[in-house]
Order: C-alpha cells, then structure tokens, then sequence
C-alpha cells in the first residue's frame, strides 16, 4: 500500500497536468511519484517506443545527490496501439499515470530530489511540441 506525503508541485497550461510528491510503500521504501493527469482525449507517450521515427517518448531524470540514490523508474502499463498518423505501433498513457522512482537515502537529513520530465502530448488530430517540467520534491529529515 502506498500513501502520499506531500505533493510538491503541479504544472499548468497543457493538457497534461504533473503532480510531484514523495510516498512510502509498505516496507518502507521511499519514492518519488509523478502523476499525470491528462484532459479529455488528450495522451502523452511511454518511457520507450518500439521505434525513434516517430513521437518522442517521455523522459524521467533525477538529478544525482550525494544524499541520496534513485532506482529504475516504475512506469505504470501503457496502452499499445498502430497509430495511423504515426503510421506505427505507440506505447503511451491516457487519463491519468503514475510513475515511481524508488529512492534510497544515505544517510538521515533531509533532501529535495530534483530533475524533470519531457514529454510529448497529442490528441487524434494534433501533437504538440515537446514540454519539460522541472520538479523539486523535498524529503523530510528521518528521526
């Protein structure tokens, strides 16, 4: 089970909206969550396509910190279609997407986890250009 802590920052002004927030899952782990929230009949795409010739997929990075490590992105499953307009088979997310980086402290004191996301949206008719969303989600110190 997981549960949000706190929510650090949500973007505005495309059809996809980002939220950023820390959870914890039942063993204790820490991740980072971003969750997309995606207007009527709008999509963005998945971490990795079948192939580079058509819509860019989405791009996760953290930035490093001697405070902390992340582990590989846990992608929520993608909805897989041959895209007509692409003329290819896509990979992408719709509706809303959460996705979790596990993160490992080393050592007790708080940190901010900073990075952003790159994305591209379309909808049945248009694709918009790429949008990168910066975040910066802090981590309460552990007693």
């Amino acid at each position: 089970m997981l549960f949000t802590v706190a929510v650090a920052s949500l973007f505005a002004g495309s059809p996809i909206h980002w939220s950023f927030a820390t959870k914890e899952g039942v063993n204790g782990q820490n991740y980072l969550a971003l969750r997309a929230v995606c207007d009527e009949g709008w999509h963005f795409y998945a971490l990795t396509l079948p192939r580079e010739d058509g819509p860019l997929p989405t791009m996760i990075t953290v930035a490093p910190s001697p405070l902390f490590t992340s582990g590989t992105i846990i992608e929520p499953h993608a909805i897989e279609v041959e895209d007509p307009n692409f003329q290819m088979l896509v990979r992408y997310h719709g509706h809303d997407a959460e996705f979790l980086v596990p993160i490992e402290r080393l050592g007790k004191d708080a940190f901010n986890v900073t990075g952003n996301v790159m994305y591209m949206c379309c909808n049945d008719k248009t694709c918009l250009p790429p949008v990168t969303v910066e975040f910066s989600v802090p981590f309460p110190a552990v007693k």
